[in-house]
């Protein structure tokens, strides 16, 4: 169905604009930086006004999730392969590029101040334009074919991002291992896709959804929704190929703002939400996905007690609350997972250009050498705590709201495991984040070092921010009617209903955490070098996220590594060695029968005289075996 609505039919602009941002930088005004920061911050205004006029058409022309506007037209015909070029206009996607383009441009007009000295300015603008481009493509694909093309340039963009500072030799690991762990998951998310088309011979969406609940082989949904899990885990950051999101703290922070909020690690949950007919058809599955994305969240919450570096503490927050939106997403509940997606973008883009705030200010990342900077940042603190009490979910934040939805949804569904799990997660965060809190935040700071409030540049941004953190949970309260799940939902609206006990809990558990936090690192009254003495090895192994990087490089030099080698010594000597083998016989005998041709005349008759008396011997040999017979 084509799109006849006035204003759809500009949509491809959304990421034509971004990208042609990068050309222009890329191959025009690279030398010119305030000319490419112009182009760049233009593009992503220009993609905004565009999803907000997006948004108030889907919503003034009754768009939803069953019924949404497709914009297609044919790309590649190879025989039985059809590919498609297209767009998908619903709620969901309209959601995501909100969350993509507004975003984008806070940490864009952020980087003006950060990236100031930086001597890849242009550089960086480009590699971002480039990186709001694949995501918004990737948003509005209408089949995995052309979602998968945009899926692999988002995690090319993620390793030039990462890497950006790529003299730096943790920068460039850092880089690589999220390419590589990425590579692994897209793997799988590759083979689901085939196993889709193989089967259905459709890589389109719409047309997938509706074969796919009629369909009767589970086997065969089972195997395909376990490969395309396997995409979300990695580009997620799910438990087991989650270890790359923390290393990828070594970019700049506007990066990690960016990869944390609104793109890369949004597009496994994203991912999850478009193909959500495919989980729930394998019932298996869903209970996977919900108990990977609970064991995520606790495992992430427990390692980001003990860590010193800051961003290294929101990247693990990150991971714990991408697994409350898997969790939601495996229970049943795509609503609330991707409420709590659209509430964390903003909060979670907050503390993390707030932190790189007080990095630029200070040069110093480790926390602990950041004591007492509030003085002298107050606009930054202050955001900062904003973005802090949304994470923890205190009322009337925005993250209030979603948390205790899935919270509970979970309990509602059944899954109490789940549920005290979810709670106590609740706890974790609450204690971590206050402690990076009142660690950073509070004390007194060294006389002779003074930090200074960020250019207007950088403060305004987070400004935004911090009110978005706390006004954006208000469209999915369950005091508000016709509120988010009535419009992003999978199957009939959900419309959440207050659960005064579940918010009471973890209202009090969220307390309970800060309180811990200021009595460990607040008033001091309980020393953390004793706890650490005590429980040294459970810090330790805490510290080491469980020593996965370390069973990961036990297993790749232990296995991969000796298997690899195996290959290169059965390649050397056996494959080379036979082809080389035989040349050289080859090589030998032509050397000795080049004897034969002298171009010597005497040498030709000599070697016929011979050859006759061969000849003339072997043919007279019978008959002097009968003579001798005779006697």
């Amino acid at each position: 169905m084509v799109g006849s609505w006035v204003g759809f039919e500009y949509i491809w602009l959304l990421p034509l604009l971004p990208a042609l941002a990068f050309a222009l930088i890329t191959l025009v005004t690279r030398n010119w930086r305030g000319v490419s920061a112009f182009i760049a911050i233009a593009a992503a205004s220009a993609a905004l006004v565009l999803a907000v006029e997006l948004f108030r058409e889907v919503m003034a022309s009754g768009v939803t999730m069953e019924s949404p506007v497709e914009c297609s037209y044919s790309w590649l015909a190879l025989g039985a392969v059809k590919i498609e070029a297209g767009l998908l206009i619903d709620p969901l996607s309209v959601l995501m590029l909100l969350i993509v383009t507004s975003v984008t441009l806070a940490v864009e007009v952020y980087s003006l101040g950060y990236m100031a000295r930086d001597p890849g300015w242009s550089v960086f603008f480009a590699y971002l334009s480039l990186f709001a481009a694949s995501m918004l493509g990737l948003v509005l694909a209408n089949n995995y074919f052309m979602l998968y093309f945009f899926w692999e340039l988002v995690g090319l963009c993620s390793y030039l991002l990462i890497g950006f500072w790529y003299h730096r030799p943790a920068a460039a690991r850092a880089g690589f291992k999220a390419f590589a762990v990425n590579r692994l998951a897209d793997f799988g998310l590759l083979l689901g896709i085939l196993c889709l088309w193989g089967a259905f011979g459709s890589f389109n969406f719409r047309a997938l959804a509706l074969v796919i609940p009629n369909c009767a082989e589970a086997g065969l949904l089972t195997t395909a929704a376990l490969l395309v899990f396997t995409g979300v885990v990695g580009k997620s950051a799910q438990f087991p190929l989650h270890v790359w999101l923390p290393d990828a703290m070594e970019g700049p922070t506007p990066v990690s703002a960016l990869i944390h909020a609104a793109t890369m690690v949004a597009a496994g949950v994203y991912l999850l939400a478009r193909t959500y007919v495919l989980f729930v058809s394998a019932p298996e599955v869903m209970l996977l996905v919900a108990y990977t994305g609970g064991l995520t969240a606790f495992m992430a919450a427990t390692v980001a007690l003990v860590q010193r570096d800051i961003k290294r503490i929101l990247a693990y927050s990150t991971i714990s609350q991408l697994g409350y939106m898997v969790m939601a997403m495996g229970i049943g509940s795509m609503s609330a997972a991707m409420f709590h997606l659209t509430t964390h973008a903003f909060f979670k883009a907050l503390l993390f250009l707030a932190a790189g705030s007080v990095i630029h200010a200070a040069h110093e990342q480790d926390i602990f050498r950041l004591r007492g900077v509030a003085r002298d940042m107050k606009v930054t603190t202050i955001t900062f705590i904003i973005g802090a009490l949304a994470l923890v979910g205190m009322p009337p934040f925005s993250g209030f709201w979603s948390k205790d939805e899935i919270l509970a949804e979970t309990y509602r569904h059944g899954f109490t495991g789940l549920y005290v799990l979810g709670t106590l997660v609740a706890f974790l965060t609450a204690w971590y984040v206050f402690r990076l809190v009142f660690v950073v935040f509070g004390g007194k700071q060294p006389a002779e070092r003074r930090a200074q409030e960020s250019p207007p540049v950088m403060t305004v941004p987070l400004l935004v921010l911090a009110a978005f953190s706390v006004l954006v949970g208000l469209v999915g309260t369950p005091y508000t009617a016709q509120g988010f799940g009535s419009w992003v939902a999978y199957g009939p609206a959900h419309q959440a209903h207050p659960n005064y006990t579940v918010m009471a809990i973890s209202t009090l558990v969220a307390l309970g955490g800060i309180g811990l936090a200021w009595l460990l690192h607040g008033r001091l009254i309980v020393v953390s070098e004793r706890w650490r003495e005590r429980w040294g090895w459970a810090y330790r192994c805490l510290q080491q996220q469980y020593y996965l990087d370390e069973f990961y490089t036990w297993v790749y030099r232990g296995c991969f590594w000796r298997v690899a080698e195996a290959f290169h010594w059965h390649d050397r000597h056996l494959v080379d060695g036979t082809f080389d083998g035989l040349g050289k016989v080859i090589y030998l005998s032509g050397a000795k029968l080049r004897y034969l041709q002298t171009g010597n005349l005497q040498v030709y008759a000599l070697v016929f005289l011979a050859a006759v008396t061969v000849m003339t011997l072997w043919l007279a040999f019978p008959l002097l075996g009968g003579l001798l017979r005779c006697f």
